[in-house]
Parts: structure tokens; C-alpha cells; sequence
């Protein structure tokens, strides 16, 4: 049988979603406690990679059993044994063939500077001191949603075999406490792709480039021309979306 996990983390002390040798990640972790749990080897296949330090507010992946569950029994066992870091919100059973990372149609990614220094949050944002024209990183926001070709902000030797991406929707909004809060949504991400494109809006606001210096970067096709990229603290997956659940 095939289950949804549905989970929340945080990645500064991991690098990254995906396993890897002797390394700490988040997917080894759970598949360590599952594997304990359910007294069997248990893989689980996430929604997409993270990298070193990202974190997800919200995040889907599948595992499979041979025989049937108890899901509020082993969400509630799971969270026991997990670290403080990771929280498991819920587990349900879905249909064998429904795919954590394929048959995921929407991602959103939503990031976080903060103009203020803050012990609290290093971790979950950037602390930005820039003056920022935040007019002017949504006017150069919005061509993002007329583009496809992504690989401006594709990291280079991922291997993808296409750069092309659908992006729904990019907006950066302030928030009370004056932090700064980006979201862009789109059919696939490329690695390192929203750190990138926060990165150069960023240097749009604060006038490193005009807005128009923005779109020529983007239709260049070329890494080298943008921006650093935005330091992964501030980066959350913050939702996947699979048929059926679009609006």
C-alpha cells in the first residue's frame, strides 16, 4: 500500500532533502525511524531535493508497506522518534500509483529577508540591511510569468534536460514587522533556481540593475550574468499541489 507523508522541517543542520553517504539529510532520517518503526526497510521518495540549510514548511512524500497501517499511529510513533527538527503532520494512504515528486503539478517556494537582526531568525530568513525598492523587484518579478526558459538561474551540471518552467505567480510583499516575503509558484523548479532569481531581485531593489537590466538577464541564458544567489536560511518549500487539488 502506498502512503502520503505530509511534513514540516527545518535544514540548518542538514544537508539537504536527499540522502547521501555518511551525511546527514532528511530523507535518511525518516527512512532511518520508518525503517525502525515498521520493522522493515522502508524508502520514501520526496516531492524534490532542498538543499544544504532550505527549509520546507510544507512537504510531500510517498513510502509503501505490504500490509495496511494505522497512519495516526505511526504519524504520532514518527514524531516521537524524529528529532525536534523535523514534524510530521500527517500520514494518509493514496492510490498505488499517485507519485510524491512526479504527479506533483504546482510548487511553491516562499522566502523570507528580514531588515533587522534578529537571534530568532537565522535560521528562517535573510537579514538583509539593504534599502530596497520593492516596487521595482515586483515590476521585474512579474516578467518571470511571461518567460520559459529558465537557465539564467539554472545551476550549473544538474543534468536537467530541459530548463524550460511555467511560472504562475512571483511577488515579494512587506509584512507588518517589515519583513520581506517572496512567493513564486511554477510547474518544476531547476536547482538553485529561486535562490538565484531572489538574489538578482534583490540587486533590482537595490539598484544594481534596472528592471530592464533584469529581463535582459533572464532572455541571456546565461548564469554568469545573474546575481549570487540568496543564502538558503530564508528558503521554504511551502506547498505542492497534485491534480485534483488545483484551484
Amino acid at each position: 500500500m502506498r502512503y502520503f507523508i505530509e511534513l514540516q522541517y527545518d535544514g540548518a543542520a542538514y544537508c539537504g532533502w536527499q540522502r547521501q553517504p555518511d551525511m546527514p539529510t532528511v530523507q535518511g532520517t525518516i527512512e532511518d525511524a520508518l525503517t525502525k518503526l515498521l520493522r522493515q526497510p522502508t524508502e520514501i521518495v520526496g516531492a524534490g531535493r532542498t538543499d544544504t540549510g532550505v527549509n520546507a514548511s510544507f512537504y510531500v512524500a510517498h513510502f509503501d508497506t505490504s500490509t495496511e497501517i494505522d497512519c495516526a499511529h505511526i504519524a504520532y510513533k514518527l514524531n516521537a522518534m524524529l528529532p525536534h527538527d523535523i514534524a510530521i503532520k500527517r500520514i494518509y494512504g493514496v492510490a498505488e500509483d499517485l507519485h510524491a515528486r512526479f504527479d506533483a503539478v504546482e510548487r511553491e517556494y516562499t522566502y523570507l529577508l528580514s531588515p533587522v537582526k534578529s537571534p530568532f531568525r537565522r535560521h528562517s530568513a535573510w537579514i538583509c540591511y539593504y534599502t530596497l525598492d520593492v516596487a521595482k523587484m515586483n515590476e521585474a518579478a512579474k516578467y518571470l510569468l511571461e518567460v520559459e526558459d529558465f537557465t539564467s538561474f539554472a545551476k550549473l551540471n544538474s543534468n536537467n534536460k530541459t530548463n524550460i518552467c511555467h511560472v504562475s505567480h512571483a511577488e515579494w510583499v512587506t509584512e507588518s514587522d517589515g519583513t520581506l516575503r517572496f512567493t513564486i509558484r511554477a510547474d518544476r523548479f531547476l536547482r538553485n533556481m529561486v535562490r538565484s532569481i531572489v538574489g538578482t531581485l534583490v540587486d533590482v531593489g537595490r539598484e544594481r540593475y534596472t528592471v530592464e537590466e533584469f529581463r535582459a538577464i533572464v532572455d541571456s541564458r546565461d548564469l554568469s550574468r545573474a546575481s549570487s544567489g540568496a543564502p538558503p536560511q530564508g528558503l521554504f518549500l511551502s506547498n505542492v499541489k497534485y491534480k485534483g487539488q488545483m484551484q
